[in-house]
């Protein structure tokens, strides 16, 4: 008999955690586990999840201890009988404590929480006893639980995963954007916050010299359509949401990763199987993933000036880029989705007996 997983994130957007939930609970069907994902309505979650033929229930879940969906989950709860509750982000882990306490049939389903970011956690009640596990999608995520007072004991490590990308039709930025045909491509991706460091990113414009700030362009893939507009000084073009954004990542030449906080980084992931080389601030997971001088180049947080002269090496040494380009695929297929649901399904497997 299958075993029965229900799954519970509260994103409203399309980002790296949504996208491991599809990746993971595709993968667990396929092992032979039965799943079902409770997601916010009209999310591209729970868009992409029908399209993939998955099991799927709609809760709008407005805040931690949102109480109509608090009702709604343990009604789901009680009418499907999960053998484990697996909850996704914070929202969902507060809502699934409390639709968990309101169980009185036994045995309550053990609850695991995944836990993505390296933010160092709060609350008694939330990281407290009553989740069974967490996992940790990178040993800094799992140090900062740490640091909050969760056991160690009580943490599993299984990093994010992300299949072998395909860059079908490589996007020729240079020609779309009406750029030289001698400039270089840089390119960030994800969505466009203080967080993950666009802010940073036009400071690091303007450390550039005037000469490497000349040869280069930038693309930005995420957020809002914006067309060509100026950033620090660079010609920059605002993509935004890209479909298919291994095409648009494979046109680049390489990749800036500015974070001020990362769990792990599946974008830089991504990029390094593409032979597109990060350059990032050493923070997070992305110490982890990142062999720095290898298949990409890591300098200290923050340091906006070291960020940029890694650039302007970047920019003026084709030979060391495409070496670090060389070097990325090999490093990412370590990071990859078997590896991740496999790594989840033992935790499973500890949890309810193999």
């Amino acid at each position: 008999m299958a075993r029965r997983i229900l799954h519970l994130d509260s994103g409203r957007d399309w980002r790296g955690g949504q996208r491991q939930i599809l990746f993971l609970v595709r993968g667990l069907r396929d092992a032979g586990m039965e799943g079902l994902v409770v997601a916010h309505p009209g999310s591209p979650l729970l868009r992409r999840l029908r399209l993939a033929g998955v099991a799927s229930a709609s809760v709008r879940m407005r805040a931690d201890w949102d109480l109509m969906a608090v009702r709604r989950v343990r009604r789901i709860i009680r009418t499907w009988r999960p053998e484990l509750v697996h909850a996704h982000d914070a929202r969902s882990h507060a809502i699934a404590l409390s639709a968990l306490a309101g169980i009185t049939t036994r045995p309550r389903p053990p609850l695991v929480v995944t836990r993505r970011v390296t933010f160092v956690p709060r609350g008694r009640i939330k990281y407290g006893a009553r989740v069974t596990r967490f996992i940790a999608i990178s040993e800094s995520v799992r140090d900062a639980l740490v640091q909050g007072g969760v056991d160690t004991a009580r943490i599993d490590i299984v990093y994010s995963g992300v299949p072998t990308p395909a860059a079908n039709h490589r996007r020729d930025w240079r020609t779309e954007c009406r750029w030289p045909a001698d400039v270089v491509v840089g390119g960030i991706v994800g969505a466009m916050t203080s967080e993950k460091g666009l802010t940073s990113l036009e400071a690091i414009m303007q450390a550039l010299p005037e000469a490497s700030r000349n040869r280069l362009r930038l693309v930005l893939l995420g957020g809002a359509f914006g067309g060509i507009v100026p950033l620090g000084g660079v010609e920059a073009f605002r993509a935004g949401f890209v479909d298919e954004v291994h095409d648009a990542v494979a046109g680049l030449d390489f990749l800036l990763h500015p974070s001020r906080a990362e769990g792990l980084g599946t974008a830089v992931i991504d990029a390094m199987a593409l032979r597109v080389p990060p350059v990032a601030f050493a923070v997070g997971g992305l110490r982890e993933l990142i062999e720095d001088g290898r298949n990409g180049v890591l300098v200290a947080a923050g340091d906006v000036q070291a960020f940029a002269t890694a650039v302007e090496r970047v920019i003026v040494d084709p030979a060391w880029r495409d070496a670090l380009a060389a070097a990325g695929p090999e490093r990412a297929a370590r990071f990859g989705v078997e590896r991740m649901v496999d790594g989840t399904r033992a935790v499973y497997d500890r949890l309810l007996g193999a």
